[in-house]
């Protein structure tokens, strides 16, 4: 079994391509498509992998779409822990336009999972080796399931001694902060929304980050800044790195990206110099 697992309720197939220009009524001739794995916890398992972390992604799939998932992640080496569900697995489409170089993303809301479907995926949770000790929950959570869905994993996950990292945003990331986690990455949007008020400068970011892990609710706050790189925040330490510079300015909605989690504690109570990737 895995050191790391990652859980991953509204995964995809995301579809690539680009044309000249974006335009309405017309037909627009595409480039051939490409089809990778996606959703938050597989497109991180999958990073990990590559690095050579002992990893597994989780999650649910179904009919044809979830089928070539499957056979994706096969091809890169990637275990998958997959539960079973009646409707089709989503797919997810980028267009990227060449005359100007904009991205567009248009983002499925994914299949519709049943109470019985989203309870076998937290079994499957629960019935995780003990040698697991780190476990991401990522992504958007798909229509059908509550969104206290992942404050009953880190719930689990803290009673069975496991580090939950939780890389959501809005009720679900709320919900599993009530229950207590290890670390949360948000966004700078994703943070506001989640503070409901204003954040600006970087006193008043560090600030909002301590009061979560001053209060026990996380015990890192990973905050990614765009242009502006990124804040690690723990009770007694802020830790920043800036965007690198092929990626200062990077559009499409892309969040930031930090070392493996099992990393971050020694990193920041060793006070050692870090370098967060962005």
């Amino acid at each position: 079994m895995a050191d790391i697992v990652t859980f991953t309720l509204n995964p995809s197939v995301d579809v690539s391509t680009s044309v000249e220009r974006v335009a309405p009524f017309h037909k627009l001739r595409c480039t051939a498509e490409r089809r990778d794995p996606g959703g938050g916890g597989i497109n991180e398992a999958r990073v990990m992998n590559r690095f050579g972390a002992d990893v597994m992604a989780m999650y649910p799939a179904g009919g044809a779409i979830g089928q070539l998932l499957g056979r994706l992640l096969d091809q890169e080496g990637l275990v998958g822990l997959i539960t079973p569900i009646a409707e089709e697995t989503r797919e997810d489409v980028t267009v990227l336009e060449r005359l100007t170089g904009r991205q567009y993303r248009f983002v499925l809301p994914g299949p519709q999972l049943t109470e019985p479907e989203w309870r076998a995926c937290f079994e499957a949770f629960t019935s995780l080796d003990q040698r697991v000790r780190f476990v991401i929950g990522s992504g958007s959570l798909p229509p059908g399931v509550p969104d206290e869905f992942y404050g009953l994993v880190a719930q689990k996950a803290k009673q069975a001694g496991r580090k939950f990292v939780a890389d959501t945003s809005g009720a679900p990331l709320k919900a599993a902060l009530e229950a207590g986690v290890y670390l949360i990455k948000p966004s700078l949007r994703e943070f506001r929304v989640l503070m409901g008020r204003p954040v600006e400068s970087h006193t008043e970011l560090t600030a909002a980050c301590r009061s979560l892990t001053e209060s026990g609710q996380a015990e890192f706050v990973a905050l990614t800044l765009g242009e502006q790189g990124a804040l690690l925040v723990a009770h007694d330490q802020v830790l920043g790195a800036q965007a690198h510079a092929d990626q200062a300015g990077q559009r499409g909605g892309r969040r930031g990206q930090f070392p493996g989690s099992h990393d971050l504690e020694s990193r920041i109570r060793a006070r050692a110099g870090h370098r967060l990737s962005i």
